[in-house]
């Protein structure tokens, strides 16, 4: 009976802690090199007086170096102001055991694209890459993420990251504090 009660133990454990299976948008390997990313993932929401803001993160492999891919949606029929990635722009990532991670951001400057829609909103959207630094994964693999600063060109921003929500956009629900633990691995 012990070992009945040990083997459904282990059966539950082993499925609770299980990392989230993989899905890629992109895997190509070509003679210039390899690229695999993840799905985008939203890991921000937030809609407040006609005004909203989402970031979503996916995970790439490119050329055997881990990096991590996040676009800043950001969407108003008011004025707003334009948030720049440079070659000092940062990431930073405050971990729930008290650790902070960086992230270093590798393209030219960009300040994004104004795109205005059918419905008189206009709509700016930001990408960037930024790199992980060495010995950081361990870390990110352990500890959820409690917050996130983003070093822009003239400004710094923080953002809360929540344990879970449920998204107003897609209806799904979203653990975006787990995301690295869950993963990480898809890019190792």
């Amino acid at each position: 009976m012990k070992q009945a009660v040990l083997i459904f133990f282990f059966l539950i454990s082993s499925n609770l802690f299980a990392q989230k299976p993989c899905e890629y948008s992109t895997n190509v390997t070509d003679s210039i090199g390899t690229y695999k990313s993840t799905k985008e993932y939203m890991i921000y929401e937030k809609n407040f007086a006609g005004n909203t803001s989402y970031i979503f993160y996916a995970l790439a492999l490119i050329d055997g170096t881990p990096t991590l891919n996040l676009q800043l949606i950001q969407k108003s029929k008011d004025f707003m102001k334009a948030n720049c990635f440079d070659k000092n722009s940062k990431l930073f990532l405050q971990l729930n055991n008290g650790k902070i991670i960086t992230l270093i951001y590798l393209d030219q400057e960009n300040c994004g694209s104004m795109i205005r829609d059918d419905k008189g909103f206009d709509n700016r959207i930001l990408s960037g890459t930024f790199m992980f630094m060495k010995g950081t994964f361990e870390d990110l693999k352990s500890s959820p993420v409690n917050l996130m600063r983003i070093k822009y060109l003239t400004d710094i921003e923080d953002y809360v990251i929540k344990k879970q929500f449920q998204s107003e956009l897609d209806n799904q629900v979203y653990e975006p504090e787990t995301y690295f633990i869950n993963y990480l691995n898809c890019i190792e």
